[in-house]
């Protein structure tokens, strides 16, 4: 892999917090235009990571590139500027505007008019035609103004995709966009992702090994903060120290990577 087609590449990250080292010599390369997962078990270190690439944590040794420009010592706010855009676990829209505010809030962001709150809302207008395109791109052009509180989950998850890209991302992180859902919404929401990756990066934690198996191009393994394997899903589902170490037992690991086939 060319670093010409590289996006995003970490160099021996490592954080620890009082003596305890949550992600070790982490060495990660995302080529542009793909869909990679960071997988791995419970207290793996992906969220962390992810913190890290975004700046919510500072490392405490290694280097982050973004572009081939080193941010590591760059500030949250201007790595968002520079296109590299986080959703979260737990939904992070505003539940007591409407699905249109909601996109029209990021909006704003983007333009660096979120916090002219003396404006009037007729001046805001002209950022509606935008949002409505967000949302008719993730199938919520009919909810714009209901309340989002009234969003069943899997629409507030979408919602917060449309979101992000009203940030017009060159990077997106999604951290476990499928966290929480049933069948049919989990579904809904990878077909979004596939669909919204067009002329984007997206690095994306997920347990669900059927969203990772249908969209993902190339996974990262993490075990105790560190690489344990790369690769297809192919390549990584049949590595014997995945299936033990993520997996867990071998009829485990066979049951799971049949029901991710099946998928």
């Amino acid at each position: 892999m060319s670093d010409a087609g590289i996006i995003l590449q970490t160099h021996g990250l490592t954080k620890s917090f009082k003596g305890f080292t949550a992600v070790n010599d982490v060495s990660l390369r995302v080529r542009r235009g793909s869909i990679h997962a960071l997988i791995g078990p419970n207290g793996a270190g992906k969220t962390t990571c992810f913190n890290l690439l975004t700046k919510f944590h500072a490392p405490s040794s290694g280097s982050i590139h973004f572009n081939g420009a080193d941010i590591t010592a760059l500030r949250p706010a201007h790595i968002a500027r520079m296109g590299v855009i986080r959703s979260f676990q737990i939904s992070a829209v505003f539940p007591q505007l409407s699905v249109l505010e909601n996109v029209r809030v990021a909006l704003q962001r983007k333009l660096g008019t979120a916090y002219h709150f003396w404006r009037g809302r007729q001046s805001l207008s002209k950022l509606d035609g935008r949002a409505m395109e967000l949302l008719d791109a993730v199938g919520l052009a009919g909810f714009s103004h209901l309340p989002t509180a009234e969003l069943a989950y899997g629409r507030k998850r979408a919602l917060e995709i449309a979101t992000t890209l009203a940030m017009d991302p060159e990077l997106m992180l999604l951290d476990e966009p499928t966290q929480g859902m049933g069948h049919e919404d989990v579904e809904t929401v990878t077909a979004l992702i596939k669909r919204v990756s067009a002329g984007r990066t997206v690095l994306m934690v997920e347990h669900n090994m059927s969203v990772v198996s249908s969209i993902v191009d190339r996974i990262t393994v993490l075990q105790r903060g560190a690489i344990l394997a790369e690769g297809s899903y192919d390549e990584v589902s049949n590595d014997p120290q995945v299936k033990e170490a993520y997996m867990g037992t071998t009829d485990e690991a066979a049951d799971l990577h049949a029901r991710a086939e099946a998928a």
